[in-house]
Formats: structure tokens, C-alpha cells, sequence
């Protein structure tokens, strides 16, 4: 009896090792990719449902997610090696190949097709204009980056000159604004989810206006990564961009409820309800695509943007700095 007890303990023993030498390859078989994403945001809301939904691990990828808090840190980290993609303001692959980057980064997936960001203001204002920014403070964005290059452009569609008819203060480091509104500094400030929500839950700051409707459609985020790394390893950036999409295909065909409660655990310190407001706002302006296709006449709306804004002399080419084929076959899958 003892012998087959013995028998059966080195049996069981046998099987729990190959499982867990299963078990082991499997996780083996996974490739590393790091991204580096601009900010950590519920306007990206399709990124975390694939990483929550676990699409990454089904496309064969261990994805390591990094914020830069800046695209200029962003861009950095890819440029540096120390990420494979990043995802940002597609004007910083503009920057980097016009400053003569031989190794430069190309945009292969588009995410939000609007600005992400609202004007706060310190009181409601349920009849705002936008004529109600003259002559006063307002709390913007750094200089040549995507949300201070939008509403500067928003101010000219209504005729408001962004350098005598207002004072922008661009001092505050991205992320600080809302703290800064909150302790007293500036008339309104532009801030992105989920400090616009909670400046209302705190009763100093009221959501007046959405830069995202008014602008339009405008390519405001995307993923890239140098060119080489695309050559040398189109796989991976295949499988990346097929779980960006079925991520996308999720937010689109789910109400913001199941979305909220999918990225919850990206962003403990927000409750349910605070996620389920946000997401709402976002999916009723129709800020994600339905594909991750970067289309060339977005391209060109990015860049007459960077010029209004000072920030281009020269037009770069559609085909230089954006790859459509990840995204199409992404798509057909």
C-alpha cells in the first residue's frame, strides 16, 4: 500500500512539474514590448480595455506601459531605445523629422480623432462663448504641444487672437494645471479628463466647454516607433496594432457603464461612477475611430494646425511619416 502511495506522490509530482514547465514556456513564448504613453488618461480608453481584456497576451505580447507625462519624454524614450512605441501627439514625429533625426518615428495607428481636453471655468457658466475668454487668464499647455496647439486654433476659428486678446499661462508643468486652478491661479483652465471631473466634484471648476467638438475632427494621438524597429520587427507591431483594434471595436460596441468597469483597475484612485461621467463625455463627442487607419487628410489637418501655431515652416510628406498597412490588416482581421 505504501508503495503505491509512493508510486501515486511521484506520479502527481511528475504532473505539477511539466505543468508548471507548461506553464513557464507559455509565459515564455510571450515577447516583451515596452510603450510609452504621453499621459495616463481615460480619453485613451480603448488602449486600457485591450490591456484589461487581455488582447496583448492574445496577440503573443507581454506589454510593459510606461507614462511620460510629455510627448517631448515620450519621443525621447523611443528615440533613446529605452521604449520600442511610443503614443503621443503626432506633431512630435513632425518635429523630430523635420530636426533631421536619421532613425525618425513613424505613426502606424491613429487612436482619438478629437481633442480630449475641456475649458473649466471657476463658475457655471451654462451660456459660455467663447468671446468670454477675452481678458482673461487661462491655464494652457506647453508650447508646440497637441492641447495648446488646438485651442489656439479654436480661438482663431472665433476670431480671438491667442497673444493680445488673452493671457495663456504655459509656466505649469503638464498634470499641474488642475492643482494650480484649484488653488486659485487663472480665470479657466483647459484640462483633460479626469481633472476636469474632479475640479467639479470639488466645486472649484465647472466643465463649460469641450475642445474636442469644437475643433472638429483632429488626429490628436497615435503610435509610433523608428523606423527600423518597424523594418525589424513587423510582427510584433502587427500583433500590437491588431489588440489596439480589438480594444477599439470594444469601446465602440459596449455602453460606457461596461467600458468604466473594464479600465476601473487603471485608475484606482477615480470610483465608478467618477469613470462611467468621463467615459460618457468622451464616447458622446465621438472621440475614438472606429479603425486605427491614419488618414492623410488628417495628416494634412495636423499640420496646417502646426503652422497656424508658428511651429512649421515646411510640410512633411504623408508617406514619410505614416504607415497605414498595421492598421488595415488589423482591421480585415
Amino acid at each position: 500500500m505504501k508503495k503505491k502511495i509512493g508510486i501515486l506522490l511521484l506520479a502527481s509530482l511528475f504532473l505539477f512539474s511539466g505543468s508548471a514547465a507548461l506553464a513557464s514556456e507559455s509565459e515564455e513564448k510571450l515577447t516583451p514590448v515596452t510603450l510609452n504613453e504621453v499621459a495616463h488618461s481615460i480619453f485613451y480608453a480603448p488602449q486600457y480595455a485591450a490591456i484589461e481584456l487581455g488582447y496583448f497576451e492574445e496577440e503573443g505580447l507581454d506589454l510593459e506601459l510606461v507614462t511620460g507625462y510629455g510627448a517631448d519624454k515620450t519621443m525621447t524614450a523611443v528615440l533613446s531605445g529605452n521604449a520600442d512605441i511610443g503614443f503621443m501627439g503626432a506633431e512630435s514625429s513632425v518635429y523630430a523629422y523635420n530636426q533631421g533625426a536619421d532613425d525618425y518615428v513613424v505613426n502606424f495607428a491613429q487612436l482619438t480623432q478629437r481633442a480630449g481636453n475641456f475649458i473649466v471655468a471657476r463658475n457655471p457658466m451654462p451660456d459660455f462663448k467663447w468671446e468670454d475668454l477675452k481678458g482673461k487668464n487661462i491655464l494652457g499647455g506647453r508650447k508646440g504641444g497637441m492641447p495648446q496647439m488646438v485651442f489656439e486654433y479654436i480661438l482663431k476659428k472665433h476670431d480671438i487672437d491667442p497673444l493680445y486678446d488673452l493671457s495663456i499661462d504655459q509656466s505649469i508643468d503638464f498634470g499641474s494645471t488642475a492643482t494650480a486652478f484649484s488653488g486659485g491661479k487663472g480665470d479657466f483652465t483647459v484640462e483633460f479628463e479626469p481633472s476636469a471631473t474632479a475640479l467639479e466634484q470639488e466645486g472649484v471648476g465647472y466643465v463649460v466647454a469641450s475642445c474636442g467638438v469644437e475643433s472638429g475632427y483632429v488626429p490628436y494621438t497615435a503610435y509610433s516607433a523608428k523606423r527600423s524597429y518597424l523594418e525589424d520587427h513587423p510582427d510584433i507591431i502587427q500583433r500590437f496594432t491588431n489588440a489596439l483594434q480589438k480594444g477599439m471595436d470594444y469601446v465602440n460596441t459596449h455602453s460606457p457603464r461596461q467600458i468604466a468597469t473594464v479600465i476601473q483597475k487603471q485608475f484606482p484612485e477615480n470610483d465608478l461612477e467618477t469613470i462611467i461621467t468621463i467615459v460618457t463625455r468622451y464616447k458622446e463627442q465621438d472621440t475614438w475611430k472606429e479603425n486605427l487607419i491614419f488618414e492623410e487628410d488628417s495628416f494634412l489637418l495636423l499640420q496646417e494646425i502646426l503652422k497656424s501655431a508658428g511651429e512649421l515652416d515646411e510640410m512633411v510628406s504623408y508617406d514619410a511619416l505614416i504607415s497605414t498597412q498595421f492598421a488595415e490588416n488589423a482591421l480585415k482581421n
